[in-house]
């Protein structure tokens, strides 16, 4: 089995800073992408960042200068390194990741519990 585990949610101000980390653990042969999702009351789920094992990122416009992600894969590891936040950016924050369990096995999405992030003053 696989599990993704987020922390670093909170509470903070707007104009502050906030760390999200994700380890993913189990039974893992490769890891091609790590990101980022999130989700507000009452809108969708979107996108915020990703990564790809070879380092290639990906950013929503609307966090873009702002985020930051970063992944460290000898720990199976993304951080999202979260700066002049807005109230906007108010959400529940959900890690992903696309990833096999064997060599051969097909590439499944799997995705954490979700970590609250909350912006006020």
């Amino acid at each position: 089995q696989v599990q993704l585990v987020e922390s670093g949610g909170g509470l903070v101000q707007p104009g502050g800073s906030l760390r999200l980390s994700c380890a993913a653990s189990g039974s893992i042969s490769s890891i091609s992408v790590m990101g980022w999702y999130r989700q507000a009351p009452g809108k969708q789920r979107e996108l915020v960042a990703h990564i790809t094992s070879a380092g290639s990122t990906n950013f929503a416009g609307s966090v873009k200068g702002r985020f930051t992600v970063s992944r460290d894969n000898a720990k199976n590891t993304v951080y999202l390194q979260m700066n002049s936040l807005k109230p906007e950016d108010t959400a529940v924050y959900y890690c992903n990741a696309l990833l096999r369990t064997q060599p051969s096995a097909t590439i499944r999405n799997y995705w954490g519990q979700g970590t609250q992030v909350t912006v006020s003053s």
